[in-house]
């Protein structure tokens, strides 16, 4: 299966829906919009209002394990299957993620990883989102696309995934260095989670690379390899070596594991239940917080 380019700008994308010949296979946009609770955004509501034309929503609180404590965990393959399938996305389906983040990326590069974690590289972020798209003068729509249902069948990739287990032995033998993506305030414990039943701090002997990092703030798209090298160089993460990204739920973890990619590292892998998870079953002392010095 030949890949397809990791990052996609809004002219290439604009181009091919007005002239769908112009690609070999189907391309199907996915609105991956989610939000903090704090931001009190109603990401399906914004997407019944505007998107990209041909847009359907992927609702990541849908597509997820339901029965697990913690939120955004990845859902099993078969419920992939089935969700995505009702997508219209089939194995040849060329898929491209967009959000309506004013960051420009927010939450779309979750997705892109959740498709490469179920085996499927054909997937494309849209460089500075629906933001980008709108700022370039393109045309929006509040028409929902029917599509037929398709067969997508997932391979999971276990590589991309890492557990609870995994982050507490690495502790000790330190396989892979722990990369977070959260802000400085909430990595160190100074300032709050955006969860009630959940305080700041971090995991022994990680580093902090804070997500908005990989963007340029004034065109909202991902920074080039060189500047994220840079970036990753500036956190005291090395990327020859073993890297796992965490954050606070597993949402902006994955733009560490793209901006990685795009660097040439593509084995970075995620933390699903991020900073939840180990905040509520980590031992004491294995929670960092400059809090607790005081």
């Amino acid at each position: 299966m030949s890949s397809v380019s990791t990052l996609v700008t809004v002219p290439w994308l604009a181009e091919r829906l007005a002239s769908p010949s112009l690609s070999s296979r189907v391309i199907r946009v996915l609105d991956c919009s989610w939000y903090l609770p704090k931001q009190k955004r109603d990401q399906r509501g914004e997407y019944k209002l505007q998107h990209i034309p041909g847009a359907l929503f992927f609702d990541q609180e849908e597509c997820c394990d339901k029965a697990s404590p913690y939120e955004n965990m990845l859902p099993s393959p078969e419920d992939f299957e089935s969700y995505v399938g009702s997508l219209g996305v089939d194995n040849n389906t060329h898929v491209v993620v967009y959000d309506g983040s004013d960051m420009g990326l927010f939450s779309a590069q979750r997705v892109w990883w959740m498709f490469r974690v179920f085996g499927h590289p054909l997937v494309s972020v849209l460089n500075g989102g629906l933001g980008k798209w709108r700022a370039e003068g393109r045309g929006v729509s509040n028409e929902i696309p029917k599509v037929d249902k398709a067969t997508f069948k997932a391979t999971y990739t276990p590589a991309l995934v890492r557990d609870f287990d995994f982050m507490t032995t690495n502790l000790a033998d330190k396989t892979a260095q722990v990369v977070d993506a959260r802000p400085p305030g909430r990595f160190n414990g100074t300032e709050p989670e955006p969860r009630a039943d959940c305080e700041p701090g971090h995991i022994p002997n990680s580093l902090n690379m804070p997500f908005g990092k990989i963007l340029d703030p004034e065109s909202k798209t991902v920074k080039p390899p060189e500047k994220l090298r840079e970036v990753f160089a500036a956190a005291g993460a090395d990327l020859s070596g073993p890297m796992v990204a965490t954050c606070g739920s597993g949402m902006t973890a994955c733009g560490l594991v793209l901006a990685a990619y795009l660097c040439g590292k593509e084995d970075v892998p995620v933390f699903d239940g991020a900073w939840v998870e180990w905040f509520k079953r980590a031992k004491p002392e294995n929670i960092i917080s400059e809090a607790k010095k005081e």
